[in-house]
């Protein structure tokens, strides 16, 4: 039987179980992607909005920001009581809790669908004719997430890897910088969103845009991060606890600090 690695799709519900430290320490996604959303939308293109999961509202905000009345499928059943919460008051946000393969939504509906660091967790070959068939005519699919891009040389990153190496996924695999060719490469979207290239599925006017930022931790939060890791987080207690005595030490002996350097990709294309 083939070791789990974390990425497989059954393991998209144990967000729910980390609902405050996830909104806390994730990343918030740099305001050119909405920017550049609206951009290829176009000026007067409509403002109704699908999110498929929409976690704690990471991109949520930036959406009713820009005008959008938006309807988010989260599959979490505590992650849409935190959306509730944080915007329930407002007249033009409202959350179904269920997998977007199962909801059950209107056809030629939307203007816009998006997903924020969740498309990958979605079966492709139900969701990208679903997202077609929601979609208004000339309407807009958004995909956005992230990467932390190895810091090769770095020495508290080549610190941290000896920890990976004893205590990670076995047989334990570095990993490997790449390119903006190969992330938009069929291989590098596939790995990234966990579907085929665009065009595949009858979409047309495709592209994908890049953005850059760093964000610096402190020894604390930077474990944190990496407990809302899938590939983490279904890591053997032990292992775990282990691989984070090590990355703590090793932070900790380079000034009690780390910055990591955030690559983040948007993906879009129209019906």
């Amino acid at each position: 039987m083939a070791e789990k690695t974390g990425w497989e799709r059954e393991y998209r519900e144990h967000f729910d179980a980390i609902v405050d430290t996830y909104d806390k320490i994730r990343p918030s996604y740099p305001s050119a992607i909405f920017t550049d959303i609206a951009e290829y939308c176009g000026a007067n293109a409509g403002k109704t909005a699908l999110e498929i999961g929409a976690g704690t509202g990471k991109a949520t905000a930036d959406m009713l920001d820009a005008g959008y009345d938006v309807m988010a499928v989260e599959l979490g059943a505590d992650m849409s009581a935190f959306l509730r919460e944080r915007f329930g008051e407002r007249d033009d946000f409202r959350v179904i809790t269920s997998a977007f393969e199962d909801a059950q939504l209107p056809t030629n509906a939307f203007d816009l669908v998006y997903a924020a660091s969740a498309f990958h967790w979605i079966d492709a070959e139900v969701g990208c004719p679903k997202v077609l068939r929601i979609l208004r005519d000339g309407g807009t699919l958004a995909m956005f997430r992230y990467n932390a891009p190895p810091a090769d040389g770095d020495a508290l990153y080549e610190e941290m890897q000896e920890a990976y190496k004893r205590f990670f996924h076995q047989p334990y695999k570095r990993p490997q910088r790449i390119t903006e060719t190969e992330y938009s490469s069929p291989a590098g979207i596939h790995k990234g969103f966990r579907c085929e290239p665009l065009e595949n599925y009858g979409f047309r006017d495709v592209t994908m845009k890049f953005y850059y930022n760093s964000r610096t931790f402190t020894t604390d939060e930077y474990i944190m991060m990496l407990d809302t890791f899938s590939d983490h987080i279904v890591l053997p207690d032990d292992d775990r606890a282990a691989l984070y005595a090590g990355v703590r030490s090793a932070i900790e002996r380079h000034g009690g600090r780390i910055t990591v350097d955030y690559a983040f990709q948007l993906y879009m294309a129209r019906k």
